[in-house]
């Protein structure tokens, strides 16, 4: 059952940052840095689960260390926008494992993608793959990454 628009007050934030920082932490111990009983905590997590505030939990991967140390960053440009064309580009986005993220963009780009690869010829031939599965790309863009400043998936509180 998803809550909507939850109300996530200075506690479920101190809770989301622990989390976010190391979701394998046990109840109590989020309840003892946050300042709550285990019970205490555990419901608040469990509402904040519930309504979709928490979507998964998962782990983290060092790139470098599973061989996928290259990232690429490919911007899209089509002259299609139909829901065929569509729901075309979103299989074969889908069906590609090294495409880590896909967004729409307003602007000039129509979508961007963030991939993981092992190097350029890695890159190559998910390249192909992509054009092959999907129809009138008009421009395809790629650049690698030369050195990663800055990775987080955590978010922060909003001001």
């Amino acid at each position: 059952m998803l809550i909507e628009n939850p109300q996530i007050d200075t506690l479920d934030w101190a809770i989301l940052l622990e989390l976010q920082a190391d979701a394998s932490l046990a109840i109590h111990e989020v309840g003892e840095r946050v300042g709550l009983s285990h019970n205490a905590c555990w419901r608040r997590i469990k509402r904040l689960e519930e309504s979709g505030v928490i979507a998964r939990r998962v782990a983290l991967l060092d790139p470098e260390k599973v061989g996928l140390g290259t990232t690429v960053f490919v911007a899209i440009r089509t002259q299609r926008h139909d829901p065929q064309w569509l729901d075309a580009f979103s299989r074969a986005v889908a069906g590609i494992d090294e495409i880590a993220e896909c967004h729409r963009m307003a602007g000039d780009v129509d979508y961007l993608l963030k991939l993981s690869v092992r190097d350029i010829a890695h890159y190559d031939r998910i390249y192909r793959k992509l054009i092959a599965a999907v129809p009138d790309l008009a421009d395809v863009s790629s650049s690698f990454s030369m050195e990663r400043m800055k990775a987080s998936t955590a978010l922060p509180r909003p001001a």
